[in-house]
């Protein structure tokens, strides 16, 4: 049975005291034998710190983004290697606000997947529709765009060391919700996907829901036969 993960991003928020105090008050609530396993995503400031915090814990940490070449003139940029140095073992590729907002294109986010997974960090791939796209009947379609392009680069193989998180765009952050159903149709979807290239890959992958997730519908959401968690 894989275990339940748990990832949550702070986006650009926050102070130092309240990176010590939120990391601290989530590596003391999980234990190793613990069916769920806790990861955070802090702002690029706070990494040390939580690193600090997590050290000899079950909590894993890890960057909310990076810049897909090993090192040059990048200005503001972060490499996977130096993610790495700060002892992160995860980072987030393909946020839609990072598609939306700073224009990662697929390729883009293929070759971030990429450059995590060659330094040894294992990226959590975000996909997802806009409502627009919902309506017209491309959710899948849009999805399936966004998984080849990472395909071409690392083939199905790249998916062994990695998380994939189905975030419905027009469910996140807007009091909207898939339901478990909806949810669960499409983390099927996705895993069938990558079943037809390798099953045990895509039987081992854990998907993720990200789209408001709160107390009141976990339980039915991570209850779903294709649903691995949250982000």
């Amino acid at each position: 049975m894989r275990k339940i993960l748990v990832a949550g991003n702070w986006k650009m928020n926050g102070s130092n005291a309240m990176a010590k105090e939120l990391a601290s008050a989530v590596a003391d609530g999980f234990s190793p034998d613990s069916l769920v396993q806790m990861a955070v995503f802090p702002p690029f400031p706070y990494l040390n710190t939580v690193a600090e915090i997590a050290a000899n814990t079950p909590l894993q940490f890890g960057a909310q983004d990076l810049n897909e070449s090993p090192a040059g003139a990048h200005t503001g940029e972060i490499s996977a290697a130096m993610l790495v140095d700060l002892r992160c073992q995860m980072v987030l590729v393909g946020h839609s606000e990072r598609r939306a907002s700073y224009g990662d294109s697929d390729a883009r986010v293929a070759d971030k997947f990429a450059a995590a997974l060659a330094a040894g960090l294992v990226p959590v791939l975000c996909v997802g529709e806009s409502l627009e796209e919902r309506e017209a009947g491309e959710t899948e379609a849009v999805i399936s765009r966004q998984i080849d392009a990472v395909l071409v680069k690392t083939g199905i193989d790249g998916f062994a060391k990695a998380v994939l998180a189905y975030e419905p765009v027009w469910a996140i952050g807007t009091g909207k919700t898939a339901s478990p159903e909806q949810a669960q149709e499409i983390h099927a979807f996705i895993r069938d996907k990558l079943t037809a290239l390798d099953g045990i890959i895509a039987g081992q992958l854990r998907i993720l829901y990200g789209g408001s997730v709160k107390g009141s519908n976990a339980a039915e959401l991570f209850a779903q036969t294709d649903i691995d968690g949250c982000r």
